[in-house]
C-alpha cells in the first residue's frame, strides 16, 4: 500500500488492480476506525438503557445538539487537513508542516469558543428541546461534560484528519478501537455502583461511582482525551511528511493558508450546523410522541450508524486518495478513484442495510431492556435500511469533493436537501403515522439525496486541475 500511495505522488501510472487495492487499504482501516467510534456510542446507549427509559431519554434529547457542537469542530479542522493532503500530494512537506502548526493554533482558539458558548445554553437547552422535568436536568449536565470537552476532541479530530490526509489510516485506526476499550473500563466504573460477586467463596468487589448519565459523559470523555493525546503525539512527533517536533516554524496563522482554510472549512462547517438544526427540529418533533419514542428514536440511530459509518471510512479514504491526487496534478487518478471509492462505498452500505433488516430486533435488544424501546426501534430501522445505498452515495462522493477542495455546492445539496424534504415530511408524517413516519421522511430524504450526488460526480463538471484554479497567490500550494 506504502509504494501505491507513493506512486501517486511519483507521476507512476497504476493499473486498475492496484486503484482498487489501494482503496480498499485505506478504505478498510478508516472503516474500523468508524465502526470503533460508533461501538462506543453503542455502549454508552446500551450501559444507559440499563437505567432506565428516563435517563436513555436525557441522553437522546441532546444528541443532536452534541453532533452540531462536535460537527462544526471537525469540519473547522478538515480546512487544513485538506491542504495538508494537497501539500504531501504535491511532495511539499515542509509546506505540510506550516499548515499543522497553524491547525492547531486555529482549532484550539474556534474549540475554546464553541465550547464556552455551549456552556452557556447547557442549562435551557432541554427545556427549548421540549423535554420534560423528569428528564432535563440529566440531559444539560450530559451536555456540559461534552461540550467543555471540546478542546480535546478537536485535538483530536485535527491530528486523525491530518494523518488520514497523508496516507496512515492505521494508528487513526488503532486508536480508535483503543478508544473503545477505555471507553467500556471507563463507563462501568461511572456509570454503576460498585458491584459485589462470590467466586468459589472468595468475595470480590469491583469498585463503581454510581454516577449514571454524568459517569456515561465523563467516561466517554476520558477515552476520548487519551486517544487525543496519543494522536497528536504521532501526528506531532512520529509521522515523517508532518511531523513539527524539533522543527523550526511559527504557529502564527497567516492570510494565505487561513483563507484556503476558511474557503473550505466554512461551507462544511455552515453545512453541518444547517443540517444538526434540521435534526434538533426533528428531536423537537419527536418529543411530543413521549419518553419511549424519544429513547427509541436516540437508540435507532445508534444503532443505525452501524450501517452507515463504514460509508464515512470510505469516504476519509477517498478524500485522502482525491486529495493527493489532486496535489499530484493527476486529475484522471482523481476520476478514477472517486468512482471506484463510491461503488464500493454503495457495495458495503447495501450488505449493511440487508443485515440491519434482518436483525433490527437484536440490535436494539443489545441497547435497551425496555420491550417498548426495542419494538419502536426495530420497525424504524426496517424501514431506514431500504435507503443505505444511496446514503452510501452521498457520503462518499462529498468525500470525493472535499478531497479537491470542491466544498460549497454539495454543502448546499446536503443541506437543501434535509431542510427542503426531511423536516417537512417528518413534520406532515409524525401526525398520522408517530416515529414511523418520521423515519420514513427520513428514508425519502436520504434516496433523493444520494440520487443528486450521483447525478453530480457522473454528469457535472465538479474537478478542475490544478493549473486551471486561480487563486491568491499565497494559497497557492506549490
Amino acid at each position: 500500500m506504502k509504494s501505491d500511495i507513493r506512486y501517486i505522488r511519483e507521476g507512476k501510472e497504476l493499473s486498475w488492480k492496484q486503484r482498487l487495492r489501494l482503496t480498499v487499504s485505506l478504505s478498510l482501516p478508516a472503516m474500523l476506525a468508524q465502526l470503533s467510534s460508533i461501538a462506543m456510542q453503542y455502549i454508552d446507549a446500551s450501559m444507559v438503557g440499563r437505567l432506565g427509559a428516563d435517563d436513555s431519554a436525557s441522553i437522546g434529547l441532546v444528541s443532536t445538539s452534541l453532533w452540531l457542537f462536535w460537527g462544526i469542530c471537525s469540519a473547522m479542522t478538515s480546512g487544513y487537513s485538506v491542504q495538508v493532503a494537497h501539500r504531501v500530494g504535491a511532495k511539499d512537506n515542509e509546506g505540510a508542516r506550516r499548515v499543522l502548526r497553524q491547525g492547531i493554533t486555529a482549532s484550539l482558539t474556534f474549540s475554546i469558543l464553541t465550547a464556552l458558548i455551549g456552556v452557556a445554553i447547557a442549562l435551557p437547552l432541554p427545556h427549548w428541546l421540549g423535554g420534560g422535568e423528569a428528564i432535563c436536568p440529566k440531559a444539560s449536565l450530559y451536555f456540559v461534560v461534552f461540550v467543555a470537552a471540546l478542546p480535546l476532541l478537536t485535538m483530536n479530530y485535527l491530528a486523525g484528519g491530518m494523518l488520514r490526509c497523508v496516507g496512515n489510516m492505521k494508528i487513526p485506526s488503532l486508536l480508535s478501537g483503543m478508544m473503545c476499550v477505555l471507553d467500556c473500563m471507563f463507563n462501568f466504573l461511572l456509570i454503576f455502583p460498585s458491584h459485589h460477586y462470590d467466586i468459589s467463596g472468595i468475595h470480590v468487589t469491583i469498585p463503581g461511582a454510581g454516577l449514571g448519565v454524568l459517569g456515561a459523559a465523563l467516561g466517554t470523555v476520558a477515552a476520548e482525551a487519551v486517544c487525543a493525546v496519543i494522536m497528536m503525539y504521532y501526528a506531532c512527533v512520529r509521522q515523517p511528511e508532518i511531523r513539527i517536533w524539533r522543527t523550526k516554524g511559527s504557529f502564527r496563522p497567516t492570510s494565505g493558508i487561513t483563507r484556503k482554510a476558511a474557503s473550505i472549512s466554512a461551507p462544511m462547517t455552515l453545512e453541518h450546523a444547517v443540517i444538526c438544526g434540521a435534526q434538533i427540529a426533528i428531536t423537537m418533533i419527536v418529543a411530543p410522541l413521549g419518553v419511549i419514542a424519544i429513547a427509541a428514536n436516540a437508540f435507532a440511530v445508534t444503532a443505525e450508524s452501524l450501517c452507515y459509518m463504514p460509508g464515512y471510512g470510505i469516504g476519509d479514504a477517498a478524500t485522502a486518495l482525491t486529495g493527493q491526487s489532486h496535489g499530484a496534478d493527476r486529475p484522471g487518478l482523481v476520476r478514477q478513484f472517486g468512482y471506484m471509492a463510491v461503488g464500493l462505498g454503495m457495495a458495503v452500505m447495501s450488505a449493511m442495510g440487508v443485515l440491519m433488516y434482518m436483525f433490527s430486533y437484536e440490535i436494539m435488544a443489545a441497547i435497551t431492556p425496555v420491550e417498548a424501546i426495542r419494538e419502536l426501534g426495530a420497525e424504524v430501522l426496517r424501514i431506514e435500511a431500504w435507503a443505505e445505498p444511496m446514503f452510501a452515495a452521498s457520503i462518499v462522493a462529498y468525500g470525493v469533493f472535499v478531497g479537491v477542495g470542491n466544498t460549497t455546492l454539495p454543502a448546499v445539496m446536503n443541506f437543501g436537501s434535509i431542510w427542503a424534504v426531511r423536516v417537512p415530511l417528518a413534520w406532515l408524517f409524525a401526525k398520522s403515522m408517530g416515529l414511523q413516519g418520521v423515519w420514513t421522511a427520513m428514508c425519502i430524504e436520504l434516496i433523493f439525496r444520494g440520487s443528486i450526488f450521483l447525478a453530480r460526480l457522473f454528469f457535472s463538471r465538479w474537478y478542475h486541475p490544478r493549473k486551471q484554479e486561480h487563486t491568491d497567490p499565497a494559497s497557492v500550494i506549490t
